[in-house]
């Protein structure tokens, strides 16, 4: 009996110290800033033109980023990425968005990339906020005719952006609903809605769209469950299309397929009028 009140003993301390782990250093396990920080590549590797950008925040931190022009551009894209890497790893994006005539910002967030200070929840918010007036005042562009397109993470972002902004349309890639949300699904040995101090509302933000949205989705992906996916276009009450992808989180993307680019090229005339190419 001894040495089971041992065992139970270590077994409530260590699950005691993981639940601790996750509620001091949950930052580490939601923000991954140094993934491929060594990477330098521009889209000059894929011979398009850029302008290299430097963006101030409200609150006095510098935002690194590209803005790559298309030639007859219908619309601007403003791309907020996920939770690992930098923008030097989304330029497979850059293609698709040239073949629909769409020029693009693209932004790190603080602590990413080039981009000076440390991630934080509102810290995020700010930047995308920085990244909309850059569009909006510095280059004068309308809001109907912006875009916004948020990846993962940056959906959550990208969703409360697009609430408050009225952008002309917004697409969600492989998002979820709430950090609470989505912590209670990767531990569910653990009450993980109590621990988590992140709230990432991406579900309250939809709800609150005025603009078109395009949610995509994969029922494999492992990262994100695509109920969550669902969840989202469910709630929008605005214009709305479902695109349902194939593959992990890390490796279903829309350009990937023929089909899935002309899907969201579809939503796109919907959102813009035609202009395909």
């Amino acid at each position: 009996m001894k040495l089971l009140g041992h065992i139970l003993l270590g077994l409530v301390l260590g699950y005691a110290a993981l639940a601790a782990l996750l509620f001091f250093f949950q930052s580490r396990f939601v923000y991954y800033p140094e993934m491929g920080r060594g990477d330098s590549a521009t889209p000059a590797l894929l011979q398009l033109p850029f302008e290299e950008l430097r963006i101030a925040t409200a609150d006095g931190e510098t935002l690194h980023g590209w803005f790559v022009p298309a030639r007859e551009a219908r619309a601007t894209a403003l791309f907020l990425h996920g939770n690992a890497g930098s923008i030097v790893h989304r330029l497979d994006w850059l293609p698709m968005f040239q073949r629909m005539r769409l020029s693009v910002l693209l932004v790190d967030y603080r602590g990413f990339g080039r981009s000076t200070g440390s991630p934080s929840e509102a810290g995020t918010h700010a930047d995308a906020d920085a990244a909309w007036r850059h569009l909006t005042e510095t280059r004068g562009l309308a809001a109907a005719s912006i875009v916004i397109f948020g990846e993962s993470l940056g959906g959550a972002v990208a969703a409360r952006l697009a609430a408050r902004v009225a952008p002309a349309a917004l697409v969600l890639h492989s998002a979820f609903t709430s950090a609470p949300d989505l912590a209670a699904d990767l531990y569910p040995f653990l009450p993980a809605r109590l621990l988590t101090r992140f709230d990432y509302d991406t579900l309250g933000a939809v709800r609150r769209l005025r603009c078109p949205l395009l949610v995509a989705h994969s029922p494999r992906d492992e990262t994100i469950p695509v109920a969550h996916g669902r969840r989202l276009y469910e709630a929008a009450a605005v214009p709305k299309q479902w695109l349902e992808l194939a593959g992990g989180h890390n490796d279903g993307f829309i350009f990937m397929r023929p089909e899935w680019v002309r899907a969201f090229a579809d939503f796109l005339d919907a959102a813009l009028g035609p202009g395909r190419v």
